[in-house]
């Protein structure tokens, strides 16, 4: 019997706001074999690292298949430094202690990412990667398109709570 042999999956991220905080936005190409499909979305009222990982959790909540290799390419050190030097393990250990930000954000990404072998890597921000490029593009038409912008309820309140 031949195995059959899958695709990697390649997943391009981005987040973006206008402000920050301010209204922010999400973008997303997902590669796979020949086949290509970019999602985005949007916020009133959020932050540049808030829609980097943002981005990150939507694309693998769009994912339907939890056997195959992908690599999510990102230009957020942030993002990519919380996972691959574990720092996100410590945060996770220690209940966020220090104020490290985007708690539930963090804790949802750690919830999917167990049915996912994820590499992340790194690339530059506007430069040459046309996938980037485009996640950029897709992230801040869905910061500036404000009437379709929906509500950051955890971040929102929080920020109500420090007033």
């Amino acid at each position: 019997m031949t195995e059959k042999k899958l695709h990697p999956l390649h997943i391009y991220t981005d987040g973006a706001s206008r402000g920050n905080p301010g209204n922010g936005g999400y973008g997303i190409v997902l590669l796979w074999g020949d086949k290509k499909k970019e999602i985005s979305g949007g916020f009133r009222l959020t932050t540049n690292n808030r829609m980097e990982l943002m981005a990150v959790i939507v694309a693998l909540k769009s994912l339907t298949k939890k056997d195959i290799p992908l690599t999510i390419y990102t230009d957020s050190k942030y993002v990519v430094d919380s996972v691959e030097k574990k720092w996100l393990n410590g945060w996770i250990k220690n209940d966020f202690k220090g104020g490290k930000k985007n708690k539930d954000l963090w804790l949802e990404f750690y919830a999917l990412s167990k049915d996912f072998k994820i590499k992340f890597q790194w690339v530059k921000g506007h430069a040459d990667n046309p996938y980037n490029n485009r996640c950029d593009e897709l992230a801040t038409a869905a910061a500036d398109n404000k009437a379709h912008l929906h509500i950051d309820y955890f971040y929102e309140n929080e920020v109500d709570l420090l007033k």
